[in-house]
């Protein structure tokens, strides 16, 4: 029987409500451990043998590098030792597209890595985290799961780090992968990969020294944008920015006048979109070879964020090696 190791982080999927007069919507994150997550799905344990960890109890808000680097650590050792033939990561949903990116951009594991959550608390009625374990471990236990590498199931679906991403507030079909479409599907009964996740060739950067992560910041565009985020992100030590531009990753004349400055101050500077699908496309309505911009074509801001903290702590910080290093993450590398 297939060995497959659980690393709970905490989340909605182990979340409780926090008192009998509370609100029907009101949780506590994190309050189940690995164990509990594990008990409450009847059939679990025909799939694989279990082995369960529990890594950190925090809802996602609160994710932070020292525990990405625990868990690459952790999986590597895993992989390497051959101690397990798959690794579920149970995660809360808001910055689970970013711990996924993240991984599998530190990560060519030789067993497949699926990140699983839920919409609704462990106590929640039609609670929608025992299927999503449930699923999350048929695929991490499946042999033709060997080579996928990192991956997100939910929803009877499997998503692609690079392109999934969270659409909705509440709704538990909230993970799309806009129009790259899903790696595949599952359910109690099989499990289909499409040809799409064939065709996914692995992108890895080694793990930095440490437990900590460059600064980047984010910085959202919008009408009437003037530069002082922009200043103030540079004045407060960020080596790099990330805008969340409008449509074409685009920004003001006076927001793209500060960009300048601060790549001229050594920032790395990446236009994404804060447009939920599109590639930002180089040399448009910005002159990016002149100002010395990467863009993003297709990570959403907080991936682009997670690759640019990690090329910056492997000392890659010329524009055009980060922009090479940004189109191979996105299977757009020039041959």
């Amino acid at each position: 029987m297939p060995r497959v190791a659980i690393l709970a982080t905490g989340g909605t999927i182990a979340g409780q409500k926090q008192a009998d007069n509370a609100s029907a919507l009101s949780y506590e994150s994190g309050k189940l451990s690995a164990k509990d997550l594990i008990s409450a799905v009847p059939g679990l344990e025909k799939l694989a043998t279990l082995n369960a960890e529990q890594i950190a109890s925090v809802g996602s808000q609160d994710m932070n590098d020292k525990i990405w680097f625990s868990l690459a650590k952790k999986i590597k050792s895993l992989a390497d030792s051959k101690g397990a033939d798959g690794v579920v990561i149970t995660h809360g949903t808001d910055t689970l597209e970013e711990t996924a990116f993240f991984l599998s951009c530190v990560l060519d594991p030789s067993v497949p890595v699926v990140l699983t959550g839920a919409m609704r608390p462990a106590s929640a009625l039609s609670a929608d985290g025992p299927a999503n374990l449930f699923e999350a471990v048929k695929v991490a236990a499946d042999a033709r799961s060997k080579n996928k590498g990192v991956m997100v199931v939910l929803n009877d679906t499997v998503h692609s780090p690079v392109w999934v991403t969270k659409t909705d507030t509440t709704n538990v079909a909230t993970f799309q992968s806009g129009y790259s479409g899903p790696m595949g599907y599952v359910d109690a009964a099989d499990l289909h990969y499409t040809q799409t996740s064939a065709s996914q060739k692995p992108f890895t950067l080694p793990l930095p020294e440490g437990d900590a992560l460059p600064r980047v910041e984010i910085i959202y565009s919008h009408s009437n944008m003037d530069d002082q985020l922009i200043k103030s992100a540079v004045s407060n030590g960020t080596r790099g920015i990330v805008l969340a531009g409008v449509g074409d990753g685009n920004t003001s004349a006076t927001a793209l006048k500060a960009l300048e400055a601060a790549r001229k101050d050594g920032v790395v500077v990446v236009r994404a979109s804060r447009v939920q699908n599109g590639a930002v496309k180089r040399n448009v309505e910005v002159n990016d070879d002149q100002s010395g911009f990467v863009v993003s074509p297709g990570l959403n801001p907080a991936k682009a964020r997670v690759l640019t903290q990690l090329l910056i702590a492997n000392k890659i910080t010329a524009p055009d090696k980060v922009q090479q290093a940004f189109d191979a993450a996105t299977g757009n590398a020039k041959e």
